[in-house]
């Protein structure tokens, strides 16, 4: 999955601010997607009208042809990549409950068993409980991972990309 088709899901899950838009674009541009709204989405400072920056985005993406997911997909993606990104040291267990950024509904057995043990997190949780609670995660996410129907490549949420 490339870069732009990654954002997609991404915008829509809540976890790709605006104003790292414009710099998503030229980097767009650079991996061969050309469109006139993904050029002007380019060109635009970081800190230029938010409405004009996801306008441009979205006209962008449908320009490149990458549909925008809908949110039960989207929401998917984000556990998947939030269990890949715990599986491979790339996020902390703590990591993970912070990203939960939107209402996710999981689908699968291993979604919803991933699901429901990060959202057990309480930052007033018992100090002896924390360590289980993040092993409990990390099963959770190895299975998720083993068994998602997702495919690879869709990243991992917060990571900075080059």
């Amino acid at each position: 999955m490339d870069r732009l088709q990654q954002s997609a899901w991404r915008y829509v899950a809540e976890i790709l601010p605006p104003e790292e838009l414009p710099m998503l674009a030229a980097h767009a541009l650079v991996d061969g997607h050309d469109s006139p709204a993904l050029c002007a989405l380019a060109g635009l400072p970081r800190r230029s009208d938010e409405t004009e920056i996801r306008g441009l985005y979205v006209q962008a993406l449908h320009e490149c042809g990458v549909p925008l997911p809908d949110d039960e997909t989207a929401g998917r993606w984000l556990l998947v990549g939030l269990a890949v990104g715990l599986a491979n040291a790339e996020l902390s267990p703590k990591d993970v409950v912070n990203r939960l950024s939107m209402t996710v509904a999981a689908r699968t057995p291993e979604e919803t068993q991933f699901l429901s043990i990060a959202a057990d997190y309480s930052e007033w949780m018992d100090a002896d409980a924390l360590p289980g609670w993040e092993t409990g995660l990390r099963t959770a996410a190895h299975s998720l991972t083993a068994s998602t129907d997702l495919g690879s490549g869709i990243g991992v949420p917060g990571a900075r990309r080059d």
